[in-house]
């Protein structure tokens, strides 16, 4: 199936969402259609890559900024960074939250063992509305995403199981967190009208 038949089927199935309730939260495993809908819902993608935090331990909640987003990581037992990786210390749950909240968030979610090599474990990502994706994670490079077309998405969690004959423990780990964020309508407003504006100076 071509791309542009993914991404029309991604916004049929939007739609019909949309239709049956107020508004819908969309799941995504694959990045370029994620980033595709986010650019045509007319929003802008920040990331955070965890590539310029230290290695090491860090008690939770742990946060920084980026591109205006607030985001915090929170276990109860700490976190773990290493090598631009971001994990629990403790084989538990780790939960992100963003402020403000966004309309979209995603990352690259797997798993890891002791020794923050990646290992096959089942993964479960849950929005704060309840929105789930449960599967199996192989790679550094495994994608999750969401995109809320109504209320602004204000946190993620991750956690991770064994699978049978497996490595065990297993750590919910990430690499590259990704926030869609939609302009406030204020700020529309004052682009659209500089808009208006900027030509009649320049005449």
């Amino acid at each position: 199936m071509t791309f542009s038949c993914l991404f029309a089927a991604a916004v049929a199935a939007t739609s019909l969402s949309t239709a049956a309730s107020a508004d819908a939260v969309v799941r995504f495993t694959d990045q370029s259609l994620w980033s595709t809908f986010a650019a045509t819902a007319g929003a802008s993608v920040v990331t955070e890559d965890f590539n310029s935090v230290a290695d090491g331990f860090y008690a939770s909640p742990f946060s920084r900024t980026v591109g205006g987003i607030t985001w915090s990581a929170a276990a109860k037992y700490g976190l773990y960074v290493q090598s631009g990786q971001l994990s629990t210390n403790f084989p538990e749950m780790i939960t992100f939250s963003m402020s403000p909240g966004v309309q979209g968030v995603a990352g690259n979610f797997y798993c890891t063992d002791i020794n923050f090599s990646v290992v096959p474990a089942i993964v479960q990502v849950t929005l704060n509305d309840g929105s789930a994706y449960i599967g199996f994670a192989t790679s550094a490079s495994d994608f999750v995403g969401f995109y809320s077309t109504g209320a602004a998405i204000s946190s993620i969690s991750v956690s991770a199981q064994a699978i049978p004959g497996g490595s065990d423990p297993v750590f919910p780990t990430a690499d590259n967190l990704y926030f869609a964020v939609v302009p406030a309508p204020g700020a529309g407003i004052l682009l659209a009208v500089a808009g208006l504006i900027g030509p009649r100076r320049r005449r």
